[in-house]
């Protein structure tokens, strides 16, 4: 485990589930503190990013759409975050440990599968959750976003986009045949989340038939109930068809990871 005893993640704290995935947690943030760039790209990337999205938000005629800045930058970051520190860092943490066969030799112990997932996604899941927390502080402090109207919504959002982009990431690995090709796998879908799902171009912005098929990507029902959350105008109706969207998403990604991850290296 570059480094890391699989024997020690396997025989430390094991008598629990939480035991168990715990002691994977610690070995993979250990593993991605020696990862420069993965780790860059995680906590870096996202902080900069709301400062750029102020910039391009205040570009545009937002009050003739009934959106303010704060409406848009705060869901763009927290969008971003979900992006680069989650699914583009779990992507490579997939498909790296699969490649130095330590989901193979962890199968071999007391851990489940699922448990070995969540375990090695626990690290990068929580610098996700915590920059969200740092994001929607900071620009309410910084960039005048205010308080969000509904923080129930928002919350809501960020949980299942957490869930989601986990799930997407094992996906990706799963069809990937290297680390590099995963990097690059990943790409699609979150240059079409950055320039689809609202975070740089709201939808109330975009021609009709163009929001109305960037709706179903994936992290765009997270960014309307995030948006949603700030601005409380979030009817009952668009409110139940985020949430089934991102059930959806959630639920067939999942399935994926069940029917094609694959645990040992793609020849």
């Amino acid at each position: 485990m570059s480094g890391i005893s699989t024997a020690a993640v396997a025989t430390s704290a094991t008598t629990t589930a939480a035991g168990r995935m715990g002691a994977l947690a610690r070995a993979e943030l250990t593993l991605l503190g020696r990862s420069k760039g993965t780790l860059f790209a995680a906590l870096f990337v996202p902080l900069a990013m709301p400062f750029s999205l102020r910039q391009i938000a205040g570009g545009m005629d937002l009050k003739a759409n009934g959106l303010s800045i704060g409406a848009v930058v705060v869901p763009g970051a927290i969008g971003i975050s979900l992006l680069f520190a989650v699914y583009s860092a779990l992507t490579t943490v997939f498909a790296a440990r699969r490649e130095e066969l330590v989901l193979k030799r962890l199968r071999t112990g007391e851990l489940r599968d699922p448990e070995i997932l969540a375990g090695a996604a626990l690290p990068s899941v929580a610098i996700g959750l915590t920059q969200c927390v740092v994001l929607a502080i900071g620009c309410a402090a910084l960039l005048d976003a205010g308080a969000p109207s509904a923080p129930q919504l928002a919350v809501i959002g960020v949980l299942l986009g957490l869930v989601m982009f986990t799930a997407l990431a094992a996906v990706t690995a799963s069809f990937s045949r290297s680390v590099e090709s995963a990097q690059v796998m990943g790409m699609p879908l979150t240059f079409a989340s950055m320039f689809g799902s609202g975070l740089f171009i709201p939808f109330e912005v975009m021609p009709d038939k163009v929001a109305s098929i960037c709706e179903f990507l994936p992290l765009s029902p997270v960014i309307e109930l995030v948006r949603g959350g700030w601005t409380g105008d979030l009817s009952g109706g668009q409110t139940l068809g985020a949430l089934a969207t991102a059930v959806a998403w959630t639920v067939v990604s999942v399935f994926a990871v069940r029917r094609w991850f694959r645990w040992e290296p793609r020849r």
